[in-house]
């Protein structure tokens, strides 16, 4: 595929199922990562939805050099990380609720006990990491892409994903589990 650019570009010519093809596609992977950021599904599922509507309301501000998917998945980053300042000045939340939140995701989508394993181990990762993996594996970015996401080089993000391998490998065989 395309990486919805042909699907952008019908919606651009007017064509409103091809925008709705976008949000099908992308909608579920883009709340998954924002949540990662947020740990609240509600709110991941409403910066999503500001991601798309920007898109909706500003559709020339995409430049077609960069994928669809990483182009809403910066988006959803940015916004994610002002939700999160946002949500420092207002008020803070106890760690055992957002650790539960984010535990309802990860049951519905990790079914065995290996897989379980790794999501613990991914939780427990340093926020850069668990983006560049999340990024890489999970949503099959490209370094360059991820980099563009996350504001780094590709080169960054090879060191991101060698350490975090590293660390997963040391904390999942502590655990028990041999890869």
């Amino acid at each position: 595929m395309d990486n919805g650019a042909s699907s952008y570009r019908r919606f651009l010519s007017g064509d409103e199922n091809a925008f709705e093809e976008i949000v099908k596609e992308y909608r579920q992977g883009l709340t998954w990562f924002i949540n990662r950021f947020v740990c609240d599904t509600y709110i991941a599922e409403d910066i999503a939805a500001d991601v798309f509507a920007y898109v909706l309301v500003h559709p020339k501000k995409y430049d077609f050099r960069v994928s669809l998917k990483t182009y809403l998945y910066m988006l959803g980053r940015s916004r994610a990380l002002d939700a999160l300042r946002k949500q420092k000045r207002q008020s803070t939340v106890a760690l055992d609720e957002k650790i539960e939140s984010a535990d309802d995701i990860e049951k519905s989508v990790l079914l065995s006990e290996e897989k379980r394993a790794l999501s613990i181990a991914l939780n427990s990762l340093d926020e850069n990491l668990k983006s560049a993996v999340h990024l890489v594996f999970f949503e099959g970015l490209s370094y360059k892409e991820a980099g563009r996401v996350m504001k780094k080089t590709e080169k960054q993000i090879d060191n991101l994903l060698y350490r975090a391998k590293k660390e997963l490998r040391s904390i999942l065989e502590k655990g028990g589990i041999t890869l």
